[in-house]
């Protein structure tokens, strides 16, 4: 059970749930692919006995397994960061809640929100991520970027805000 569903009041429901774009694994997935192919390297140097440099094999093999375990705790750890994110629209409010030990939430009310941005860079419309500003009655602007589905995210905040509107005013 995740924050957005523990933080639930009675008779609040969730009608829609976002999550960051796959996007913000690229560079840790790069980064780690270089890293581990250099371990993987360093271990086959080990392997092969005619491509050892001699005295060196002890050496590089260490080396080579703590680039290659480097590589996979750095996906792991950029799995495990974009999983932390959660991303929701309630019948009452806007749920946002990123990290695991620095941990960051933002709860607007519906009532509450003045207005709701996107900005898509191109490769963004392309790839369906781009960047969610939130504003609050009388508050700062809160920016969550490479969200997934940006658009469909503003649609689903409006319809709810425009449904507690409509119901307020009855």
């Amino acid at each position: 059970m995740g924050y957005i569903d523990r933080s639930l009041v009675e008779g609040e429901r969730v009608l829609y749930r976002a999550r960051l774009h796959w996007v913000v694994l690229f560079w840790p997935i790069l980064v780690a692919s270089v890293i581990g192919a250099l371990g993987v390297a360093f271990l086959v140097v080990v392997v092969v006995p005619s491509l050892r440099p001699h005295g060196f094999s002890a050496a590089l093999g260490v080396a080579g397994l703590l680039l290659f375990l480097g590589a996979l705790a750095l996906i792991g750890s950029a799995m495990v960061a974009r999983n932390a994110t959660e991303i929701a629209v309630t019948s009452r409010r806007v749920l946002i809640k990123t990290g695991i030990v620095n941990r960051r939430t933002l709860e607007l009310l519906l009532v509450r929100i003045e207005s709701i941005g996107v900005n898509e860079p191109p490769l963004g419309r392309m790839l369906g991520f781009g960047t969610v500003v939130l504003r609050g009655t009388g508050g700062t602007p809160e920016q969550f970027d490479r969200i997934a589905n940006p658009l469909e995210f503003r649609k689903q905040v409006q319809s709810q805000v425009e449904g507690v509107l409509a119901a307020a005013t009855r």
